[in-house]
């Protein structure tokens, strides 16, 4: 039986907000290269990519700083990290008329279509798993679809959220990641690469939490 490629391309933003409303922090601290291999038939596919779309926010250093220890994290594992930017536009309340400036997060969602479109014309994978609940994507799902017809696109819903119908309707298959995919995807506290990456103090695991790696049949919860 032949092994398919598939890659995973992945909304950084609509991934964290959607583990951020678990409240489990320390499930942020999330190897995606691992996440990807638990979610995908281990007989018939390898994966051969997993890209991170993401941005970093200005104005908070330690959140700078969690965001930069997750990105080396991520790197080390080989997985393909593509940064946006954020800019400060003008906001007006049409109530008091308080001018304010309000970050804004730019090109996240062109670099997920784009890296999910140059890897299919350099022929990377055969299995696309595209991991946003965001509608937005539909139009990429479309022309996806349209280009590489012989090409599967998978809809990967963030835990907890509903798919984007809209790319459903597209898609070739769908994917909804939970709780338990994450829990057994946690990086160990050091990650180590060319650069070592530490896991910050906000998303240390509980207590009773027990990693993967030391669990007698390595799945589960670890909360007994």
């Amino acid at each position: 039986m032949s092994v398919s490629r598939s890659a995973f391309y992945i909304d950084g933003f609509n991934l964290y907000h959607a583990i951020a409303d678990l409240n489990e922090p320390f499930l942020k601290w999330c190897n995606l290269w691992k996440l990807a291999e638990i979610v995908v038939p281990s007989k018939s596919e390898a994966i051969v990519k997993v890209t991170f779309c993401t941005a970093y926010y200005p104005g908070d250093e330690r959140k700078k700083w969690r965001h930069q220890q997750y990105i080396q994290a991520l790197t080390n594992v080989n997985v393909s990290v593509v940064m946006g930017h954020y800019i400060r536009e003008d906001w007006k309340c049409r109530d008091c008329g308080f001018d304010w400036q309000k970050p804004t997060e730019k090109e996240t969602d062109i670099n997920l279509a784009l890296s999910l479109y140059e890897d299919a014309v350099n022929d990377v994978y055969d299995k696309a798993y595209l991991v946003t609940a965001d509608s937005d994507q539909a139009a990429t799902a479309s022309f996806f679809k349209k280009a590489f017809p012989h090409k599967s696109l998978v809809t990967v819903s963030p835990p907890g959220r509903k798919f984007s119908s809209h790319i459903a309707k597209i898609a070739d298959e769908r994917l909804a990641l939970n709780k338990d995919h994450l829990d057994m995807s946690v990086f160990p506290n050091i990650v180590l690469g060319d650069r070592a990456a530490r896991r910050p103090n906000e998303y240390e695991p509980p207590a009773w939490w027990v990693h993967p790696d030391n669990r007698p049949d390595g799945k589960g919860s670890g909360n007994s």
